[in-house]
């Protein structure tokens, strides 16, 4: 039993201790080239984010243009459809909205762990993949759509910080 406990801690010090995504320690101190949808990332506009439908004029976002957008306390939105995971009290949200001119894959990135729907006709639609940024890029998540033309709206919810950069981009040949 001694040898098996000791050859256990033998191997735990040799494995070296996972590195955390995207660590601003590990990360290099001049930014990470981006892929051309995502370049905009680096440059963001601020917004107030829309705290109920009658308010969405208000917040417009613009494909391929990375925006700031201020969330609202989670138990002052009422959100156009209840977000699959809303998120707690202490939490932020809110809604933007967007238009699609030409039919294709979009791609929405989010700068921190939040939850996003994509509505359109009063119905979140399905994501067709979902994943990480680009290591040291501060992209969180991003999750890919096909959108028709036409108008959407944005449902960030469960938001751990009261301001999200946001981007929504097209990808190119998809």
């Amino acid at each position: 039993m001694a040898l098996l406990l000791l050859s256990l801690a033998l191997a735990a010090a040799a494995t070296p201790p996972p590195t955390p995504f995207s660590s601003p320690a590990s990360c290099p101190t001049t930014p990470i080239a981006l892929p051309e949808e995502l370049a905009p990332w680096t440059a963001a506009a601020p917004l107030a984010a829309a705290a109920n439908v009658d308010a969405l004029g208000t917040a417009p976002i613009a494909i391929g243009v990375a925006t700031d957008l201020t969330l609202g306390k989670t138990g002052e939105v009422q959100y156009a459809l209840r977000p699959e995971r809303p998120g707690g009290s202490v939490s932020h949200g809110g809604m933007a909205q967007f238009t699609v001119t030409r039919a294709g894959l979009y791609r929405v990135a989010l700068g921190n762990a939040a939850w996003l729907d994509v509505v359109a006709d009063g119905k979140g639609l399905q994501s067709v993949a979902h994943g990480h940024g680009p290591d040291c890029s501060g992209i969180r998540k991003m999750v890919d759509f096909h959108l028709a033309p036409g108008d959407y709206l944005l449902q960030i919810a469960g938001s751990g910080t009261p301001v999200v950069r946001v981007l929504v981009a097209s990808v190119p040949g998809k």
